[in-house]
């Protein structure tokens, strides 16, 4: 269930936001932190929960740390949601074959 963590770590908004500013490309937490109506150590503490979520990784580059978005991050979610849209797809359908096949239509009341 790794889109759980998924799901909690982007519900936050503040996560979100800083998750979106590294789709752009990699950042340093002070670049991060510029752009946040929150402390540095608060976005260091959203970081931490991405990173946990697999959504991003931070990679050393001198006496800083550059944060970017993991590709394979979000293929958990996007498998967990592709579910859903089957589901869809198999009612839609089944839906077609009903109204082909006239099966339920006022028509034939």
């Amino acid at each position: 269930m790794a889109y759980g963590e998924v799901i909690t770590a982007l519900a936050d908004p503040t996560r979100r936001q800083i998750f979106e500013s590294l789709r752009s490309g990699a950042r340093t937490v002070s670049s991060i932190a510029a752009d946040m109506p929150v402390s540095r150590p608060a976005v260091s503490q959203h970081l931490k929960v991405l990173q946990e979520a697999n959504l991003i990784f931070g990679k050393p580059v001198g006496n800083t740390r550059v944060y970017q978005i993991d590709p394979h991050g979000l293929n958990e979610l996007h498998s967990y949601l592709s579910t859903f849209w089957d589901d869809v797809l198999i009612a839609y359908g089944a839906e077609v074959t009903r109204r082909a096949l006239g099966i339920g239509s006022d028509e034939n009341a």
